[in-house]
């Protein structure tokens, strides 16, 4: 599923391809998206001019005219490009916004059709939507909150990082290679987390977002940014989808076990939990006779 680094890839490359175009006409498939899409959309979409896009955890959202938005997931396989009309569409392309100049359409494709496309007429519409969703950007995170997050629930790491209201953007690939480069335990409580944990973890989150933005994001499957092209930061994954391999810091067997209904990838020596470490240095201060 694309998570916060390519729904980021895929608005800054879109943003010089569509703003400031008109959106000329709306063609849909007969297949339904995760949110249905309504006829009366089209004449409220058709005829208004892009003024910006932008995302917000892992939604992109396109700011029309007259205060309106459309609001786009790309759910697991979405594809949201812009290409050339005289291209035959691909398979599964379930929404197709012709653009007034350059030959252009602005297209999504989405083959498990989990993704959805939807208009907000206005500003306190679209935040309905996701004013109580969402927690704040990584950037964002104020480390006194962050640490109070995760002190306040009983539930272990990964979980509390795939729970969108808590911070947003963050899913199971970036969860557990933050977790690796923080070198903390997946399993560990919040409740468990001190607040030089909490501040190492955030610090993790950001350096891994960065640098995944800066590679186009990760192309496992389907992800293409907005002009098309993959990302490739698949190819510099420390722990997520390395089951078995050497750990790059201590050379052990990557494990993967399942947390929070997800694969989760960790080294066990590196990412001991605080417990762990305890029965280590007890078990090395016993004296043997």
């Amino acid at each position: 599923m694309p998570e916060l680094p390519e729904v980021e890839t895929v608005v800054r490359d879109l943003r010089p391809l569509l703003c400031g175009q008109c959106l000329a006409a709306v063609r849909t498939s007969r297949h339904q998206l995760r949110q249905p899409w309504k006829r009366a959309w089209v004449s409220a979409i058709v005829g208004k001019r892009v003024q910006a896009i932008r995302r917000r955890g892992k939604w992109i959202i396109l700011d029309l005219e007259s205060s309106s938005h459309l609001l786009v997931h790309l759910g697991m396989t979405g594809r949201f490009t812009v290409v050339e009309s005289k291209i035959p569409k691909a398979a599964h392309t379930h929404v197709v916004f012709k653009l007034n100049e350059g030959g252009q359409e602005l297209r999504f494709a989405d083959i498990r059709r989990f993704g959805s496309v939807r208009y907000c007429a206005t500003a306190d519409e679209l935040n309905l939507l996701l004013g109580g969703k969402l927690g704040p950007e990584p950037w964002e995170m104020d480390p006194s909150d962050w640490s109070q997050r995760l002190r306040s629930s009983r539930r272990c790491l990964k979980a509390i990082l795939l729970d969108q209201s808590v911070i947003a953007g963050v899913g199971n690939i970036y969860a557990d290679e933050s977790l690796f480069v923080a070198r903390l335990a997946p399993k560990q409580l919040g409740t468990r987390t001190t607040r030089e944990q909490a501040d190492r973890l955030l610090s993790a989150i950001v350096q891994v977002l960065d640098h995944a933005i800066e590679a186009r994001g990760s192309s496992i499957r389907n992800y293409v940014g907005g002009n098309g092209e993959r990302g490739e930061y698949q190819n510099e994954f420390l722990a997520y989808g390395r089951t078995g391999e050497p750990c790059q810091n201590c050379g052990r067997a990557i494990a993967c076990i399942r947390l929070a209904g997800r694969a989760t990838h960790y080294c066990p020596h590196c990412q001991r939990s605080r417990s762990q470490r305890s029965e280590v240095r007890s078990q090395r201060s016993e004296v043997r006779y």
